[in-house]
């Protein structure tokens, strides 16, 4: 099937939200000004200041590089799962680490939903233009 105008579009918006999101989470509080809240779910899974510090930056050079990934046009379908797999995932760790995260009014919960939910739409997008 071909894709239309507005399905390249759509999956256009899609994939540079997703760029500018998970760029912006990598840099802003992972790599720029180090937020508590970020360093903490590290420290709370074992690890000490330097080495939580040193995972947070990591994580955070990581997600920069997945959100570039968005814009290159790299293997969209295998973006999309592995964001819905991350998107799960990091929701387990925070909820398994300290569960009060998805009480606060900006909590994993909506942005990972979000995001996943995304991720499907593109997902059938993808597929209905193979």
């Amino acid at each position: 099937m071909n894709t239309t105008p507005f399905n390249h579009k759509t999956l256009l918006i899609i994939h540079i939200s997703f760029a500018v999101l998970w760029i912006y989470q990598g840099l802003i509080p992972k790599l720029i000004f180090q937020a508590d809240d970020e360093l903490r779910i590290w420290i709370l899974q074992g690890f000490s200041q330097q080495t939580a510090l040193s995972l947070m930056q990591c994580s955070g050079a990581i997600e920069i590089i997945f959100g570039v990934l968005f814009l290159t046009g790299f293997k969209p379908l295998v973006l999309h799962y592995f964001n819905i797999v991350g998107m799960m995932g990091l929701s387990l760790v925070v909820l398994l680490v300290d569960r009060h995260y998805f009480t606060q009014a900006f909590n994993p919960f909506v942005m990972n939903v979000a995001m996943t939910a995304l991720s499907l739409a593109a997902i059938n997008l993808i597929k209905h233009q193979e």
